[in-house]
């Protein structure tokens, strides 16, 4: 990998992030985007992007796509407002949430690892049925969560015209990212699934158990896809089935951004991190300047197009050694 490579890969999203500081200092609304109190929306909202994306880091490193979690978000987000209203505790309908995402992404990874079927077609077809359950469970209707359950505090913002205190989301979401670039770096599975995303044939002939590491990445991600469903259900204190359309788009351009490649094998916990902030901080700061949603919407695209196309150079410097 030659010095310029590696500096984009490590580097890159510091650049971005820095970029888009700059271009948003340069305008006449620089004196409130960069205030305490939005800061602190800023990082409210990249929490669930960026929980989602600790999750597809793992999946896009180990050389898959996983489409349907914005429909796992909504899915869960409306089964865990239906418990706290029939009188689950916190406790247990936090469980109930991550153990039923999780069941969700392994089953996708049983279906990819077993039937050697295309990560994108297993995931697309799995938005689809997730997304009508969330519907059939709904009622297709939102559903109000007590509010004043805790969980509805995990995302609330005291004082909103300031920096502190922050939400327990953002310190939650410190917390697992410490714990996911701890497994994907330290461990020997994490290892693996470099070794699966890298190569996957020459994993299997050194005997890693390719098959099992697949639906291990898709279990582990379903977990944190099923806690991001509760975080947007705080946020929002309802389940809504039709929520969270288009996240998977976001989740995936925050990774991609953050120096993963989509071929597979490359990647980290940071860069996708500072992704998700750099995609958050996009959103807010085009609203601040009262930009309409569809200028929102071609640049966040734009974002995407230029994210994939920065990742294929990359692979072709890399191919060229």
């Amino acid at each position: 990998m030659s010095r310029l490579s590696r500096l984009l890969q490590s580097g890159g999203p510091f650049l971005g992030l820095l970029l888009v500081c700059g271009l948003f200092a340069l305008t006449e609304e620089r004196a409130f985007i960069f205030t305490g109190g939005n800061l602190k929306n800023i990082l409210t909202q990249t929490v669930i992007v960026a929980v989602g994306a600790l999750g597809m880091t793992l999946i896009i490193v180990g050389g898959g796509i996983d489409l349907s979690v914005g429909s796992v978000v909504a899915f869960t987000g409306v089964l865990g407002a239906k418990l706290l209203v029939a009188g689950w505790s916190p406790l247990a309908t936090t469980a109930a949430l991550v153990v039923t995402g999780g069941a969700i992404g392994l089953f996708n990874g049983a279906i990819v690892a077993g039937f050697r079927m295309m990560p994108f077609i297993v995931t697309l077809g799995m938005m689809g049925i997730v997304r009508g359950s969330a519907k059939w469970l709904g009622g297709n209707q939102t559903v109000n969560a007590p509010s004043d359950s805790p969980v509805a505090r995990i995302m609330a913002r005291v004082d909103p015209a300031g920096f502190w205190p922050l939400p327990p989301g953002v310190w939650m979401l410190l917390g697992l990212a410490v714990v996911m670039a701890l497994l994907l770096r330290r461990t020997v599975f994490g290892r693996h699934v470099f070794a699966v995303g890298a190569n996957e044939t020459a994993s299997r002939y050194s005997g890693v158990r390719v098959g099992w590491v697949k639906a291990a990445t898709y279990g582990i991600a379903g977990l944190l896809f099923g806690f991001a469903g509760l975080l947007q259900m705080s946020r929002l204190t309802q389940g809504d089935p039709t929520v969270a359309v288009g996240l998977e788009l976001d989740i995936i351009a925050a990774v991609v951004i953050g120096g993963a490649s989509l071929s597979g094998g490359a990647g980290s916990i940071l860069g996708s991190m500072i992704g998700a902030l750099i995609m958050a901080l996009l959103r807010n700061g085009t609203n601040q300047l009262g930009w309409q949603t569809y200028s929102q919407e071609i640049i966040i695209g734009g974002v995407i197009v230029l994210a994939v196309g920065l990742d294929k150079w990359r692979q072709g410097r890399l191919a060229r050694g």
